[in-house]
């Protein structure tokens, strides 16, 4: 058995060593902490690919999108020609506005 080119007489000296430094009461928390570290890296590493797919595709407008207002929208225009609303949260701005009141988004 062969790991990372290594035979078993180096893998049993690697334990030992391990042992001898951190003790056997320490092996259990180094290892939960290994195995934890790892999982958050494949995590962010996912989250990454994940991002850049969704930049990639565009923005698909939906007619059937239904815009509920609430206290935030209180100090948006009443009027519809006059407003532009969010692709992103749905909140009306005024049609000059260069991003959304309510997210913060960059309105088209």
């Amino acid at each position: 058995m062969l790991l990372f080119g290594m035979g078993p007489l180096e893998l049993v000296i690697i334990l030992a060593v391990v042992l001898i430094i951190f003790g056997p009461k320490n092996l259990p928390k180094i290892g939960s902490a290994l195995g934890k570290t790892v999982k958050n890296v494949r995590e962010g590493m996912d989250e990454g690919s994940k991002d850049k797919d969704d930049d990639e595709s565009p923005i698909e407008a939906h007619d059937d999108v239904e815009v509920i207002e609430d206290e935030d929208d209180a100090d948006a225009p009443e009027d519809a020609e006059e407003a532009v609303f969010c692709t992103k949260c749905g909140a009306k701005n005024a049609a000059d506005a260069g991003f959304c009141s309510k997210c913060g988004a960059k309105l088209n």
